[in-house]
């Protein structure tokens, strides 16, 4: 009999369950059919100690910084934008006077 494989993201999800949730490991392994084995294998290499955990933590924190720097350059876009149509209307009422 040959092992089953699992994707990596149910791997993550198996792992949450016990780094988050709070649940057993026991009580996850048995839930999802895996082993205990299994499972602490993947804390190791899922948990929050670990390396791919820290990589994904630091993506993350780089996502939220340029998501932040996106919205106040479409800020300053949008006010700029206004800004022109304001002087726009302004030059057409002085060239009228």
């Amino acid at each position: 009999m040959s092992a089953k494989r699992f994707p990596e993201e149910f791997k993550i999800l198996a792992v949450k369950q016990v780094t988050e949730k709070g649940h057993s490991v026991s009580s996850v392994a048995e839930r999802l059919d895996i082993s205990t084995n299994s499972l602490y294998l993947w804390l190791k290499r899922y948990g929050s100690n670990s390396e791919h955990y820290q990589e994904l933590s630091e993506q993350e924190k780089r996502i939220k910084a340029l998501e932040k720097e996106l919205k106040r350059t479409q800020q300053e876009r949008d006010l700029l934008k206004e800004a022109a149509v304001y002087f726009a209307g302004e030059s057409k009422k002085s060239t009228r006077s």
